[in-house]
């Protein structure tokens, strides 16, 4: 966890916008939502939104300020996200930032050959075990979009093995809203009831309409369902700029603001003080290849600037960082993850996800995470920033050892320097004839090994054998209504 707000350490930020440019770009958003609206498949929703103001037309809908106004005004400031096991485990609130894995990638880069094939479920489950024990990431997703079980009930299939790998929080992606409900079930079985897991939810959904604007019935049923339970979800589209966005980053914002207050106020019309983060996915299309880039600067900027305004109104945010566009763990793979990883902490985002993923998000890659757990605590060490009181500033230190001594005798270096330094895991700073005798190993290769290791001797906290057969049998009976209801 980062915390930029502390006022106890001067600690690296950095807010990009007036408070009257960000007035200027809430007046915009609130424009459009007034005159260019959304287009709302759901019928339910727009009766809704009809009842309380919203001008509706066959599928189109117009919201007034004053409607999302109140909205904003009674969803929740910020949460309290659990473990699996009940404990405290992420304060989703102001400038907190904590990492989270990547996720829904069709193909994965094989945890021991590290060849690149189609996702199956087991992938789900070793990139669960690996973000176990990875101490600098704090919430995990399913890792992939298994292609070996019925897409229409992927969700069901993914999150037991996602929760039975792992004590973290989770944040699942659900296919409709009868799967969602699945999901809870299974979470509430975990939990120990439906209350237990309400009183300290350890899931998160995570539902996402379609840019420019459009949210299909399916989308608006997962967050319902969300909403109904008063569950924390995280929704919001991908906006790519050029794309499904406009080119300016101003513009995007504009749009991603507009889809994220319409998600809002979707999930407080249905359930007053639900638990609701002001997010989205702000992308990039490069423009020679027609492919969303993740390693392009633009992305961050886009994705601070639209966290600023959210901040300015006190709600949680959502990022992305630490993947690559890159096809392998090489020097493109970790400047890209750290550029966006160190952005976005600096940017004081809550939730910031995709650590993991490689080739544009097309894959999940367990060395990738390892690699980027790697740099996340570098990023973490950096933005605890620097404390000043008597004992740092080192007074009494400095004159006892005097103009040509040497500290590392004193007992301020013996107490302080496993905290003040940081002490990594896979970077080389051996001298070159160790590095040589250890085998010459680069980066890929450590990585490479790391995972292995994980894999070969992490023993996540397993789940009761009758919660596991619990899971199942709403698994079997869940894939039969799913399946059934396609």
């Amino acid at each position: 966890m980062i915390n930029t707000s502390s006022t106890e350490h001067a600690t690296n930020t950095f807010k990009m916008f007036t408070e009257d440019q960000i007035q200027e770009i809430l007046y915009a958003t609130f424009d459009v939502m007034r005159t260019v609206g959304f287009k709302i498949l759901h019928g339910d929703a727009r009766k809704m939104l009809a009842k309380a103001g919203a001008i509706v037309k066959d599928e189109s809908v117009k919201v007034p300020e004053h409607i999302v106004r109140e909205c904003l005004r009674i969803a929740p400031k910020g949460w309290t996200i659990f473990d699996r096991s009940g404990k405290r485990a992420m304060e989703v609130t102001g400038r907190k930032s904590y990492f989270g894995t990547s996720t829904a990638a069709p193909n994965t880069m094989d945890a021991y050959t590290g060849e690149v094939r189609q996702t199956v479920l087991d992938d789900i489950g070793n990139g669960a075990k690996i973000a176990d024990a990875l101490s600098n990431i704090d919430f995990i997703m399913p890792f992939g979009s298994s292609q070996d079980v019925p897409g229409e009930a992927c969700d069901i299939f993914e999150f037991p093995v996602v929760v039975s790998n792992t004590t973290k929080p989770v944040v699942f992606i659900g296919y409709s809203g009868r799967g969602v409900e699945l999901v809870y079930e299974m979470a509430a079985a975990v939990a120990g009831g439906l209350d237990r897991l309400q009183e300290r939810p350890f899931v998160m959904a995570y539902p996402e309409p379609i840019a420019p604007m459009v949210y299909p019935d399916h989308v608006i049923d997962r967050l319902f369902a969300a909403a109904d339970l008063k569950m924390p979800q995280i929704p919001g589209a991908s906006v790519m700029l050029g794309a499904t966005g406009p080119i300016t980053v101003a513009g995007a914002v504009v749009q991603a603001l507009s889809e994220s207050f319409m998600c809002l106020t979707l999930a407080q019309l249905r359930s007053p003080g639900c638990p609701v983060a002001l997010s989205t996915n702000m992308g990039i299309m490069d423009m020679s290849t027609g492919l969303s880039s993740f390693g392009e600067p633009t992305k961050s900027l886009a994705t601070c600037a639209h966290a600023q305004v959210a901040q300015y109104l006190g709600m949680p945010t959502w990022g992305l960082a630490g993947a690559t566009d890159s096809k392998v763990i090489d020097a493109q793979a970790g400047s890209e993850a750290a550029f966006h990883i160190m952005a976005q902490a600096m940017g004081g985002l809550n939730l910031i996800h995709d650590i993991g993923y490689t080739d544009s998000a097309m894959c999940c890659s367990p060395q990738q995470l390892v690699l980027g757990n790697e740099l996340v605590g570098m990023v973490k060490h950096f933005m605890k920033g620097i404390t000043i009181n008597r004992a740092t500033l080192s007074r009494e230190v400095i004159e006892a050892v005097g103009p040509g001594g040497q500290y590392l005798d004193q007992e301020q270096t013996m107490e302080n320097f496993r905290e003040q330094l940081w002490h990594s895991k896979l970077m080389d700073r051996n001298p070159r004839k160790k590095w040589e005798a250890a085998g010459s190993k680069d980066m890929a290769t450590r990585v490479g090994e790391k995972v292995v290791d994980i894999l070969e001797t992490h023993c996540p906290m397993p789940l009761d054998g009758k919660i596991m057969d619990e899971l199942m049998r709403i698994r079997k009976n869940g894939e039969k209504e799913l399946i059934k209801t396609k």
